[in-house]
């Protein structure tokens, strides 16, 4: 390649290297990109198109040394084979933001729940969590998201965190459709880190006034006819680094009956084994979108308690780990971790 469009490529990776500083730039954080739609998602295939080709370079240079110990030799790697690493890793990025900005379908699984009701079984709530609205998630994309969560039959719906990217005035449109989220039993909701850092209070009365209902530390009573559910909620773990209450299992199950189980709200899925001692049957958590790509999952569930995916029985008590409706528009990609609306059906110990 002539020296002058390797000087130009350098330029341009360098560019997209700094997406985040100029996500700061563009709105005074880092977690809210305020450029056109178009941009944030080139931004994003872009910025992951480094990645991979860094992770896939070095994979093919392990690989190259392996052979050459082996071999007792030198071992050389054509420039073809180092384009075409290139090209399929910009070919994945592409896919992963395609994957990462789907309207998610909805993902059913069978929970027993211990002591349940009678009344109660076969009952069905909708998780949806991180939904990151944003310029990369607007309000067409949140209109859509509403729409199937309204067609899905359920008798609640919940929201565990991370609704927005950016400040009320900033996501004002785009968050308005949410408010148009409907179930029998009403919509329930925690905040997630997120909502922290863009003015917490702000957010909470506006999602508030939307209808949705917040157990920021505090608990409702769900009722079908003589049977009984509580629904408990707490703040995120960052809360405290924000000036804001922090998680309190405590505060959330005061005044709640004791013979009645308790399904828990929590943002992080890392106090998971705290809940279960305290006799909670069911946890839903979000925030680490499934770790995004098989292989960096491994990385995420390390800071998360060991938690990133899926179902888990913790002492006894179940967690499910929702890969998250969106997630932040900073890395908008997803490969073998696809997003989900979580459709959970109550039923009694067989």
């Amino acid at each position: 390649m002539p020296l002058w469009s390797k000087g130009a490529i350098a330029v341009l990776l360098l560019f997209v290297s700094q997406y985040h500083f100029w996500s700061r730039l563009s709105s005074g954080s880092v977690f809210a990109p305020e450029f056109p739609r178009f941009i944030v998602i080139l931004f994003n295939w872009a910025f992951g198109v480094i990645v991979l080709v860094a992770v896939l370079q070095i994979l093919l240079d392990l690989g190259t040394l392996a052979t050459m110990l082996v071999r007792q030799g030198a071992v050389g790697v054509p420039d073809t084979v180092r384009y075409a690493v290139a090209a399929g890793a910009a070919l994945l990025a592409a896919i992963a933001v395609a994957n990462a900005l789907r309207v998610p379908p909805v993902k059913e699984i069978q929970v027993a729940i211990r002591g349940l009701p009678p009344e109660f079984d076969g009952y069905r709530l909708l998780q949806l969590t991180d939904l990151h609205v944003s310029r990369l998630f607007p309000a067409n994309w949140a209109r859509a998201m509403v729409d199937r969560a309204n067609a899905s039959g359920v008798d609640l719906i919940v929201v565990t965190g991370d609704f927005i990217d950016g400040s009320v005035d900033m996501r004002r449109g785009d968050v308005a459709p949410l408010g148009a989220l409907r179930a029998p039993d009403g919509v329930y909701a925690i905040p997630g880190n997120h909502e922290y850092f863009f003015d917490y209070a702000a957010w909470m009365r506006h999602l508030a006034g939307m209808g949705i209902r917040m157990l920021p530390n505090a608990h409702a009573i769900l009722k079908r006819g003589g049977g009984r559910l509580v629904l408990a909620g707490v703040t995120d773990l960052s809360a405290p680094g924000h000036g804001q209450a922090g998680p309190d299992l405590g505060a959330a199950l005061a005044g709640a009956p004791n013979d009645v189980p308790v399904l828990l709200l929590d943002h992080q899925p890392r106090n998971a084994r705290r809940a279960a001692a305290r006799g909670i049957a069911l946890q839903l958590s979000g925030h680490t979108h499934g770790g995004m790509i098989v292989g960096l999952d491994r990385l995420v569930a390390n800071g998360n308690g060991g938690f990133v995916s899926g179902r888990y029985d913790v002492e006894g008590m179940t967690l499910y780990v929702s890969n998250g409706t969106a997630l932040w528009p900073g890395f908008a990609l997803r490969l073998g971790r696809p997003s989900e609306m979580t459709r959970i059906t109550l039923r009694a110990p067989q």
